[in-house]
């Protein structure tokens, strides 16, 4: 008696889901990630064994370049907004809504505050393209001050604040830095610095 041959049929999967998924998770990536913005000055920071980490927001970065030029950065477009118009009421500057946008969206800067608006009104590629010449923070001229209060003023005292210092910036113009922060009763601040590994000595010794 012959054997009755089954008919086979080759299985198929609906990859329908599987396409729709793909998609809503390259959706939600695109709107909630944030672009770095282009840096006016490239910091080459100094390395340290230290493991305290630096928090990803709310922070006061204060910038010192390796021709010690001083730049200013905070987080959050809100709180940047509000701090610029707070700086425009202080030195009697109005600033426009397309202003204040351009301001809340870009990276650190270091313009002193009277050249700030004519800054804000270059084209973007303009803006990437000019030269910087760093906040002033002598004793006598300190924009500094003024930026660290109205930042801490707009993020309602939250930022903490962190100095990112070049490697071959000269003490002269941290201890400027430091003395700001001083002056405007900030007695707790950061060094942001690069990874490096403890020396062995340094090491936490295992328990036998």
């Amino acid at each position: 008696m012959s054997k009755v041959k089954m008919h086979r049929s080759t299985p198929s999967i609906d990859m329908t889901p599987m396409v729709d998924l793909a998609f809503l998770l390259v959706t939600f990536f695109m709107l909630t990630a944030t672009a770095t913005p282009d840096e006016p000055v490239q910091v080459s920071i100094p390395s340290s064994v230290s493991d305290i980490p630096i928090p990803e927001r709310d922070m006061i970065t204060i910038g010192i370049s390796k021709d010690n030029k001083v730049f200013f950065n905070v987080d959050g477009q809100f709180t940047r907004a509000e701090m610029l118009r707070n700086i425009g009421q202080a030195y009697n500057i109005s600033f426009t809504p397309e202003e204040e946008h351009d301001f809340a969206v870009m990276a650190s800067f270091g313009i002193p505050i009277g050249s700030l608006k004519e800054f804000l009104s270059m084209p973007r590629e303009q803006r990437k393209e000019l030269v910087q010449p760093g906040i002033p923070c002598d004793s006598l001229h300190n924009e500094l001050g003024d930026w660290v209060n109205q930042a801490r003023i707009a993020s309602r005292n939250r930022a903490r604040i962190a100095i990112k210092g070049d490697g071959d910036a000269t003490y002269p113009v941290v201890k400027k830095v430091i003395n700001t922060f001083l002056d405007r009763k900030v007695n707790r601040f950061n060094l942001i610095t690069g990874d490096e590994k403890a020396p062995a000595e340094m090491a936490p010794k295992k328990s036998s």
